[in-house]
């Protein structure tokens, strides 16, 4: 799939700390959502569909990406 990502605004989370870790997101056209490495914005971008950015936004929501202690 190809987007154009030109007119989008980025933005980090609130949550997002000062650190180097940090990924971006943009609302874009269709309600497909871009996803990118705050450390290389002219780097690649993943683009996801409405239902694949709900599914994952869910899952984290449920603790389904935490790391074992």
């Amino acid at each position: 799939m190809t987007v154009d990502l030109s007119g989008a605004r980025w933005f980090k989370s609130s949550r997002s700390s000062m650190g180097k870790e940090c990924v971006e997101v943009a609302h874009l056209n269709h309600n497909h959502v871009g996803v990118r490495d705050s450390k290389n914005p002219t780097g690649p971008a993943l683009v996801f569909a409405p239902t694949e950015w709900d599914t994952f936004t869910t899952a984290i929501q449920r603790g389904r990406f935490t790391h074992p202690a």
